[in-house]
């Protein structure tokens, strides 16, 4: 008897990690993918031991171009059904475009672009066979607007929004609902590893936690929305793009990516996150 899970990549931290939290407190079997299979095994005896759900892992690095292939190959094995795809894993480089390596602006591409279309190629033909399926695509408020000095970035999220509205119509009457999910700035491990904890959107934004973002994520796919945008500031933010010049929101977003004064730097990763409300299972279902 096969087993319906949902698949969640990026799942071993930050927004990955609480949506793998959010499913799992609805009943949500799971099957996580990320790099490090220490971290993965620790996250599934967790889940499992406090929602009693199947939770199943492969790692696997995403940028490499046969995860797609392999990571169905182990679910068929183990006699599972992707229900419903949740492309979360993602990174970025921050700094001026000609002094970023042009092997970590691929890398961005590689995971944050060609990691989804494989994965969503490889899923979305058996759920639109058994009519019914999910697909929730991180995004990020990025796509709405250029971003000076986190360039790549931004453009690939770009391509995250658009590609998933675009598809969300292209399934209409098929059953598959496409929900694209676009936090600002959220307190995970993409600051530190991107080298910006030091700068303005970090120290002096309005940042959120991971778990309220996986919480409006969660909410926005099961009611069939076309994309979210997570926190009313960042709401406002998107707004504002209807009446700024694209030069406008280039620059205040070059300013964002700047460093804060030095003392303003106090903030850092897992502040938001350690004071955020209970999670899941303490709110109940």
């Amino acid at each position: 008897m096969s087993i319906h899970v949902t698949l969640i990549t990026g799942a071993s931290s930050g927004i990955g990690l609480h949506l793998a939290e959010e499913f799992a407190s609805h009943g949500h079997n799971l099957f996580l993918v990320a790099p490090d299979q220490g971290e993965l095994a620790k996250i599934a005896v967790q889940l499992k031991t406090r929602y009693k759900v199947e939770v199943d892992y492969l790692a696997r690095n995403l940028e490499q171009s046969s995860s797609s292939q392999r990571i169905r190959e182990e679910l068929e094995k183990r006699g599972m059904i992707v229900e419903i795809l949740v492309n979360n894993a993602g990174l970025g480089f921050w700094g001026k475009t000609w002094e970023i390596p042009l092997e970590d602006d691929l890398a961005t591409l590689r995971l944050n672009i060609e990691a989804v279309l494989r994965l969503t190629k490889v899923f979305l033909p058996g759920m639109i066979e058994r009519g019914r399926g999910w697909i929730l695509n991180t995004a990020s408020v990025a796509g709405f607007e250029p971003g000076p000095l986190l360039n790549v970035y931004h453009a690939s999220k770009a391509f995250v929004l658009s590609w998933s509205e675009g598809l969300a119509v292209e399934l209409e009457n098929t059953g598959v609902i496409v929900t694209a999910l676009c936090p600002g700035p959220t307190d995970t491990d993409f600051f530190p590893k991107a080298g910006m904890e030091k700068m303005r959107v970090f120290q002096q934004a309005r940042v959120m936690a991971p778990q309220e973002v996986a919480r409006v994520g969660y909410e926005a796919l099961m009611d069939a929305k076309l994309f979210v945008v997570p926190g009313a500031v960042n709401k406002a933010l998107v707004m504002a793009r209807r009446i700024l010049s694209e030069e406008s929101q280039a620059k205040f977003n070059r300013m964002c990516y700047e460093e804060a004064p030095p003392g303003k730097q106090a903030k850092k990763r897992g502040d938001w996150e350690s004071q955020a409300d209970a999670p899941a299972q303490d709110r109940g279902n």
